[in-house]
């Protein structure tokens, strides 16, 4: 076997691969000489078959096997040979087996991997949020606790903000129904969110079996936009008022968040502990996002192609599979592979930056660091240890812990190598409450 290498551009590459054939000619003969003791041809019993006829029946189909696994193994070889490190499936021509002759010739034509390359990241800024659970945050936290465990109680008072009124309702646009509960009713609270402040004003006020018919103007850019910049007129009828009710934090409360004595205490340490454990996830997080776009930023090298295009469709299959679980029908679904290559693009640079970087600093996790995020994981689980154990019961299990280990080490990596500062946050900040 021969392999010679062109090089078409940065990345592509065209190598032309010779076999000869003579080794091919004896490996189908001995398949048909396999196949001449079990063939089964009407008017022969097995291994009575002559041999022309078994090479008649399967001559064609033994030629094409033995070609398409020589075209295989030979481009393996080649690569090997040659040193060439293969991104994504090579464009293999050649003339058809039948008409191999003393030799068999094919051309492929592949992208190669890019050699990786990194600017210098001593400049490159990344923040750390900074933030200790304060007595407030544990109180703030309680707070949303309280609320949803709310109970209301009918009055027969007018509605105000903070009451859950019962109602049915329809709706219409220049006349035409859009929406109603029939027969239905449905639950609001008031100024709970989530709708124009308008329509909650409007049910403000209101007793049990009173009516009322007001119209609602929606901005241009409301959501959903069936709505954006349309006048729904709106009849409401509402079938009940109820006050809230909030418990009290004493035993009774501290005993249903799972404080067995029931220690008011106890459960607001527990409270802090929770909250501090994600504070640090959510830190994490933050830190690995701003490494990851700083190695992005940083990367100088081509992109293969090829990658690039088996990233767009892993993304595509994602987002099929997304909508599918969402019960959108994707026959009203169009995808377009542009829609997702800036996406691609920044994977694909990501994942080979990082696998450069494991391999040039020998960043794998250890055995201790893909135990220490098993523990992570399994923390918040009533029974850590049979998370653990689930986890050691397969060793394919902790590919995900040790990949997420792997990438902590690379952003311990970059944080030594780039310039890091602290930043004090707010809790409502970093948990998105504000």
């Amino acid at each position: 076997m021969s392999a010679t290498v062109e090089i078409i551009s940065s990345l592509e590459r065209r190598m032309t691969v010779t076999v000869p054939m003579k080794p091919l000619e004896d490996e189908m003969n001995q398949r048909i000489n396999q196949l001449s003791r079990t063939a089964k041809v009407q008017g022969f019993r097995p291994g009575k078959v002559p041999l022309h006829m078994v090479q008649q029946q399967y001559g064609a189909q033994v030629r094409d096997e033995v070609l398409s696994n020589a075209v295989e193994r030979s481009f393996s070889e080649g690569v090997e040979e040659n040193k060439l490190r293969v991104a994504g499936f090579p464009n293999i021509e050649h003339k058809p087996f039948a008409e191999a002759a003393t030799e068999l010739e094919y051309v492929a034509t592949f992208e190669v991997f890019p050699e990786v390359e990194i600017a210098d990241l001593s400049k490159a800024k990344i923040e750390r949020p900074v933030l200790e659970v304060s007595d407030a945050d544990v109180q703030k936290t309680l707070d949303v606790l309280i609320k949803q465990r709310a109970t209301f109680a009918p009055v027969k008072r007018a509605a105000k903000k903070g009451d859950k009124v019962k109602l049915s309702l329809s709706a219409s646009i220049d006349g035409q129904e859009v929406e109603s509960t029939g027969n239905q009713t449905i639950d609001l609270v008031l100024g709970e969110g989530g709708r124009v402040a308008d329509f909650d004003d409007n049910l403000t006020g209101l007793k049990a079996d009173a009516e009322k018919t007001f119209d609602i103007t929606y901005p241009a850019d409301h959501q959903p936009e069936q709505l954006a910049g349309k006048t729904v007129s709106y009849k409401v009828t509402v079938k009940e008022v109820a006050e809230t009710k909030l418990p009290e934090i004493d035993a009774d409360f501290a005993r249903n968040l799972g404080v067995a004595d029931g220690d008011v205490a106890k459960m607001k340490a527990e409270i802090k502990e929770s909250l501090s454990q994600e504070v640090e996830k959510r830190v994490r997080a933050k830190v690995k996002e701003q490494v990851f776009d700083v190695l992005v930023s940083n990367a100088k090298f081509e992109l293969p192609k090829a990658l690039i295009g088996m990233e767009i469709d892993r993304l595509m299959q994602m987002s099929r599979q997304n909508l599918q679980q969402r019960g959108v029908d994707l026959a009203n679904v169009t995808l377009e592979p542009s829609m997702f290559e800036e996406q691609a693009k920044r994977g694909a640079t990501l994942r080979l930056v990082l696998m450069d970087l494991v391999n040039k600093h020998s960043l794998q996790a250890n055995a201790d660091q893909v135990r220490a995020m098993v523990d992570q994981f399994s923390v918040s689980f009533e029974r850590p240890e049979d998370v653990v154990r689930w986890y050691y019961d397969d060793v394919k299990r902790l590919d995900e812990p040790a990949a997420l280990a792997t990438e902590e080490n690379v952003v311990a990596w970059v944080l030594a190598a780039a310039k890091a500062t602290d930043k004090k946050v707010k809790f409502d900040d970093l948990m998105g409450n504000a």
